[in-house]
């Protein structure tokens, strides 16, 4: 009877314990899926769930253009998305990297032969930002916006002097006169100058081909405006630098009778995928794992895979106002 009593409450306690788990699993399941809901009901990008309803995509560029893997993949999951029927490229930005800002236009004009396209230049567009730009077959600025500096600028410390001064002297071996020029350790050479003059004018001559050919102007155009000025949106429509002025709603409206885009379409911010959201799918895994669905929670955990993010000198298309101005 003794032994009987102790395995009757051994099972109570066996039973109690996986009635614990399983509310504690369920409860993680429930607030994972209210947050994946609110993802859904933000458009459901980045779920690796396939479209979720029809939409405008707003993809931001924003800050100093360096080149990113996961700017690269968000911009091949908004060209796969079936919901996203036009495109909004949001810039406000002086510029970047001649590679960055060529990473960009590249993946941007696969992405407008796929869906309709519009640029809007919220507050700047200069240089490399100005290259994602032109990707897009139709630009609106505000008003007030600065848009151009077409330009590439090479630049570099000289340090020699301070090095002279404390008595510091940098010595190297080199297999060539112009391997590692310029070492900012010692004054540029003629040569070295002359070296770096080419790659910047061979650059230079890139952008400006690649301006005059998506806004179609001619020589006498393009030499109005490719030597480094920014200029303002209003001055921007008579050079062809853009198309029209106004805010995002503008850029929509040229969407819908231009592209035949859907109207009152809602718009939706799309965002490089974040590490968070490998965690998010791995909570779900734990929580469906623990209420004992296996298949779903390996299914889940693919899901997390597949959708999380990965994040990542040279020659510069970059706008600084100011005294420092040298994109040029």
């Amino acid at each position: 009877m003794a032994a009987d009593a102790e395995l009757l409450i051994d099972r109570r306690r066996l039973r109690r314990k996986l009635s614990l788990w399983r509310v504690l699993g369920i409860g993680g399941l429930v607030v994972a899926v209210g947050a994946v809901g609110l993802r859904v009901r933000n458009g459901g990008e980045g779920l690796g769930l396939g479209s979720v309803r029809p939409q405008i995509a707003r993809i931001s560029v924003g800050g100093f253009i360096a080149g990113s893997e996961s700017t690269t993949k968000l911009i091949e999951r908004v060209r796969d998305a079936g919901a996203v029927q036009g495109v909004v490229v949001s810039i406000s930005s002086p510029g970047g990297t001649t590679t960055g800002s060529e990473e960009l236009y590249r993946n941007l004009r696969a992405l407008a032969e796929k869906k309709p396209m519009v640029a809007f230049v919220d507050g700047t567009a200069a240089s490399g930002a100005y290259i994602a730009a032109i990707a897009a077959d139709h630009i609106v600025a505000r008003e007030t916006a600065l848009v151009g500096s077409i330009g590439v600028l090479f630049q570099y410390p000289d340090m020699s002097g301070l090095l002279d001064k404390v008595g510091v002297k940098v010595e190297s071996v080199k297999s060539a006169p112009l391997k590692a020029e310029p070492s900012g350790f010692t004054p540029t050479s003629p040569e070295a100058r002359a070296a770096l003059a080419a790659v910047v004018g061979d650059t230079y001559a890139w952008f400006k081909g690649l301006v005059a050919d998506r806004r179609k102007m001619t020589d006498k155009e393009l030499a109005t405006v490719s030597d480094g000025r920014v200029f303002s949106g209003r001055q921007s429509v008579p050079l062809k630098l853009v198309d029209g002025l106004g805010g995002e709603r503008q850029a929509i409206a040229w969407l819908e009778s231009e592209r035949g885009v859907a109207k009152d379409l809602p718009v939706l911010d799309w965002k490089p995928t974040a590490k968070s959201d490998f965690r998010l799918w791995s909570a779900l895994g734990v929580g469906a794992d623990l209420v004992g669905l296996d298949g779903l929670a390996a299914r889940l955990r693919q899901v997390g895979d597949e959708t999380a993010g990965l994040a990542q000198g040279g020659l510069l298309v970059l706008w600084r106002p100011g005294p420092t101005d040298a994109a040029r």
